[in-house]
């Protein structure tokens, strides 16, 4: 923390000395909040993260493009290892918020304008994030470090695969891949969506999958959130690979919390993340199994 907090402050965008303050949250990056010329900026501080596929030049181009789109702030100023930001006035949501059906009507927008319009405002070479390819190099990585999870890797090598094949061909959207309650801020007139550590191509199931994952939505959730994303109602074969995509994102972020326990170096407890998304990720397997038999 001490060292992120110098490297924020010697930024060079700061005409004035500025004091930056830590927010919470943050289980990739570590962010503060800063004072300068009487605005406010978020400032995150991370590195490149080669073994979660983390490119923080990605991260800028998307983070622009998302701006450009409407749907983020602007980027004020980016030096290798820091993004500085507008502070958006507002409220972070938290899984119970996104969860109201009147959030989900607000949310569900922003997520159609992520996926249209961030590539006409793109720039520069794209990325690409499968999250079948993620659960795979994940795996290669926790034997080579000799996870203790590793006795499990290969059941759930094996069930990605069935999900994988479950999920079949896609349509290519820009993604934001990382849909937690705390990466959308309301400030009352619109949802905002920010930290775009993973933004690259996928499937829109993915993060329609991983929004109802992430936050908990109820079964009836699901079925509107699939008619509202794609104005019909959902087929029998949409559910499936929707309910596939579910799975698969609650495996990765079990799976991404493995190998943090192994590499980050930030104060958070990740056996316990993972214990609790490897728990979510086995009843949802289990639902998928009872309601679509085995893929």
């Amino acid at each position: 923390m001490d060292e992120a907090r110098q490297r924020a402050m010697r930024l060079g965008c700061w005409r004035l000395p500025v004091d930056p303050v830590p927010l919470a949250g943050g289980i990739t990056n570590t962010n503060f909040l800063v004072e300068h010329g009487g605005e406010r900026f978020v400032v995150r501080v991370g590195d490149d993260l080669p073994v979660h596929g983390v490119s923080r030049a990605n991260e800028l181009a998307a983070a622009r493009a998302a701006c450009a789109a409407g749907i983020s702030p602007e980027i004020v100023h980016a030096e290798p290892g820091a993004l500085v930001m507008r502070y958006i006035e507002g409220t972070t949501l938290t899984p119970e918020m996104v969860r109201q059906d009147a959030m989900l009507r607000r949310i569900v927008p922003t997520i159609q304008r992520c996926h249209r319009d961030i590539p006409r405002y793109l720039r520069g070479p794209a990325a690409m994030f499968w999250v079948f390819q993620v659960l795979r190099d994940y795996a290669m990585t926790l034997r080579e470090q000799n996870s203790r999870m590793e006795p499990e890797l290969p059941r759930l090598a094996r069930i990605a695969g069935q999900l994988e094949s479950a999920v079949g061909p896609v349509t290519v959207v820009f993604g934001h891949n990382d849909l937690l309650a705390a990466n959308f801020i309301d400030d009352g007139a619109r949802i905002w969506l920010v930290d775009w550590d993973y933004g690259g191509f996928n499937s829109p199931l993915f993060d329609l999958g991983g929004l109802a994952s992430n936050n908990g939505l109820a079964p009836e959730q699901d079925e509107w959130l699939l008619e509202a994303y794609f104005a019909k109602a959902p087929t029998d074969d949409l559910r499936r690979r929707y309910a596939a995509m579910k799975c698969a994102s609650l495996l990765r972020e079990g799976m991404w919390s493995m190998v943090s326990e192994i590499f980050s170096t930030l104060d958070f407890d990740y056996v316990a993340y993972t214990t609790e998304n490897l728990r979510r990720f086995e009843g949802a397997w289990a639902e998928f199994q009872q309601r679509f038999g085995r893929p």
